[in-house]
C-alpha cells in the first residue's frame, strides 16, 4: 500500500497532526493507501514556504518558467502507464480512458501554457502624442488550486500550469478521494528541477484544509472545480478579503436533437457524451431532447447501444466503463434512482446496481418525468440521463434554459442559421454543434448561474493569474 505524503518546499512530509485518511478503491473496494488528514497547520507551512519562494519564481525569465513547465510535462508522459494506472484504481474509470484522454491531457497542459506565457504580454498606447501608457501583467503572489475527484490529474493540472507560468507560486488542494497522482505530479516536479516552495501540495478534507486555504489572508486568488454548493462557499469565504476568483461549477447540460440531424453520428456522440466516465464529467449531457418526428427512432437506437457498452473491471484494456468514484457517490446516485420511479419516471434501460463488487451503477436512461422533477433539475454527476420529446424550437429552449445551471450544451442539426440561433439562444459558456468535448485549449472554458464565473484556458487562465498595471509616461 502506498503512505501518501503533503509535498511542501520541495520536500514529501507527514501531516503536522499525524492523521491519516484511507484510500479505497472504489471498483473493489480494497484499500490501497493512506493519505494525510492535514489541517490548518499544513496550509500555514505550505504558505511560509509558498511566500519564501515567490520573489525568486516570479522574477524568473519566462523563456525558463517555460523550459520548466515543459519539462514537466514531458515527464508525465514518460510516466503515463503509472500515472494513468493508479487514476483507474483512485477513481474506478476505465484505464483505457485514463491512458488515453486524463494522461496525454495532463500533459498538454503544462505544454500549452509553456508556450502561451511566451506570447503573453501588455499593451502600449500613444496619448494624444502628449505621453505613452503601457501595461504590466505581473504574477499575484501565492494562490490556491483546488480540484475534483473526476478528472484529478486533468484538472488539477490545467490550474497549476497557468499559475505557474505567470509567476505565482501555488498552494494546492486535491481531491481527498482522488489523491494518488497529484503526489506523483509532486515527483515529477521535483526531478523537473522545479525549485523549492513554488508547488505546494496540502492532501485532507475540504473543511480542514481548503477552508484554510481559502480564508487564508495573505492568498492572492482561489481557482475551484467542483459542486455548486462548495463553490458557493468558497465564494462566500474568500468576500471578505475581496480574493480573485474563479469558480467552474456544476451542470445539467442539454443535448438537442433535430430531426434533420447527422443520426448516426448523434446516437455515437450523445452515447459518448451521457456516459463518459460513468456520467460523472460536469460536461456530460444528463438532459436529452429529440425532436418529435425521429424520437421513437432515437430512443431505441439510443437503448440499443447503451445495452453494448462493456462494464467491468477498469484495468482491464476492453472495460468502457467502470464504477462510481466512492460510496458516498454511489448513494447519492442511487437515490436518485429511486426517485425517478416513486416520480411515474420509465427506466428505458439500466438502473440496477452492484455493490459487492465495487461500486457499479448501469448506464440508466428514464423517460416520462416532468421538467421541474429533482432529475431535471439538479446535478446527479453519475450515469443517469432523460430523454424526451419536443416539438419547438421555442419549446426545447425554454426547457434547456429552465435549470439553475448554465455550463454546456449539445445541438445537432445541418441546419447552420437554427443552429446559430440555437447557441446563441441557450444560456451556457459552451455549446458544441455537431460534436462533443472537441476542444481548443486557447478558448475560454466556464458557465453562467450556477454553473460558475471566471474562465479558464488561454489567455483567459494567463489574465486571472496576473495582476494588470497602467503605467503612463509623459513625452
Amino acid at each position: 500500500m502506498m503512505r501518501i505524503s503533503n509535498y511542501i518546499n520541495g520536500q514529501f512530509v507527514a501531516p503536522i497532526n499525524g492523521q491519516y485518511l484511507k484510500n479505497i478503491n472504489p471498483a473493489n473496494k480494497k484499500m490501497i493507501g493512506e493519505i494525510p488528514d492535514s489541517d490548518h497547520q499544513d496550509i500555514a507551512r505550505a504558505m511560509a514556504a509558498a511566500e519564501s519562494a515567490f520573489p525568486a519564481w516570479s522574477k524568473t525569465t519566462v523563456s525558463k518558467r517555460s523550459r520548466l513547465l515543459r519539462k514537466i510535462g514531458e515527464l508525465i508522459l514518460q510516466n503515463s502507464e503509472e500515472l494513468a494506472l493508479a487514476e483507474t484504481r483512485d477513481t474506478g474509470k476505465p484505464i483505457s480512458l485514463a491512458s488515453t484522454v486524463d494522461i496525454p491531457r495532463s500533459s498538454t497542459n503544462f505544454c500549452f501554457f509553456a508556450d502561451a506565457i511566451t506570447q503573453f504580454s501588455g499593451a502600449s498606447y500613444t496619448t494624444d502624442e502628449q505621453a505613452i501608457n503601457y501595461t504590466l501583467r505581473q504574477p499575484l503572489g501565492v494562490v490556491g488550486c483546488i480540484s475534483p475527484w473526476n478528472l484529478p490529474l486533468y484538472l488539477f493540472t490545467w490550474k497549476i500550469a497557468p499559475a505557474l507560468a505567470a509567476g505565482n507560486t501555488v498552494v494546492a488542494k486535491p481531491s481527498e478521494v482522488t489523491p494518488t497522482t497529484a503526489f506523483l505530479l509532486a515527483k515529477i516536479c521535483n526531478q523537473a528541477g522545479l525549485p523549492n516552495g513554488v508547488l505546494n501540495i496540502v492532501h485532507g478534507f475540504g473543511a480542514k484544509v481548503g477552508e484554510p486555504l481559502v480564508k487564508h489572508p495573505r492568498i492572492k486568488a482561489i481557482s475551484f472545480t467542483g459542486s455548486t454548493i462548495v463553490g458557493k462557499s468558497i465564494a462566500a469565504l474568500a468576500a471578505p478579503d475581496l480574493k480573485k476568483i474563479s469558480l467552474e461549477m456544476g451542470g445539467k447540460n442539454p443535448t438537442i436533437i433535430f430531426n434533420d440531424c447527422n443520426f448516426k453520428e448523434a446516437i455515437k456522440t450523445t452515447l459518448l457524451s451521457t456516459f463518459s466516465n460513468q456520467g460523472q464529467i460536469c460536461l456530460c449531457g444528463s438532459r436529452i431532447f429529440v425532436e418529435k418526428d425521429i424520437y421513437k427512432k432515437f430512443k431505441t437506437e439510443l437503448v440499443s447501444k447503451i445495452e453494448q457498452i462493456k462494464i467491468g473491471n477498469p484495468e482491464n484494456i476492453e472495460t468502457e466503463y467502470g464504477a462510481m468514484v466512492s460510496q458516498v457517490h454511489f448513494e447519492k446516485v442511487k437515490n436518485y434512482i429511486k426517485q425517478a420511479k416513486v416520480l411515474g419516471g420509465t427506466i428505458l434501460t439500466g438502473g440496477t446496481t452492484d455493490q459487492e463488487t465495487g461500486y457499479f451503477i448501469t448506464p440508466t436512461l428514464i423517460e416520462g418525468l416532468d421538467q421541474n422533477c429533482p432529475l431535471n433539475q439538479e446535478e446527479i454527476f453519475g450515469p443517469v440521463a432523460t430523454i424526451q420529446p419536443f416539438e419547438t424550437e421555442e419549446e426545447v429552449i425554454q426547457w434547456a434554459n429552465s435549470t439553475q445551471y448554465g455550463l454546456a450544451g449539445s445541438i445537432w442539426t445541418e441546419n447552420i442559421t437554427r443552429a446559430q440561433k440555437m447557441a446563441r439562444e441557450i444560456q451556457a459558456g459552451l455549446l458544441w454543434i455537431n460534436t462533443w468535448m472537441l476542444r481548443d485549449l486557447r478558448t475560454p472554458f466556464g458557465g453562467v448561474k450556477n454553473s460558475g464565473y471566471g474562465r479558464e484556458g488561454g489567455d483567459e487562465a494567463l489574465r486571472f493569474f496576473t495582476e494588470i498595471k497602467n503605467i503612463c509616461i509623459k513625452g
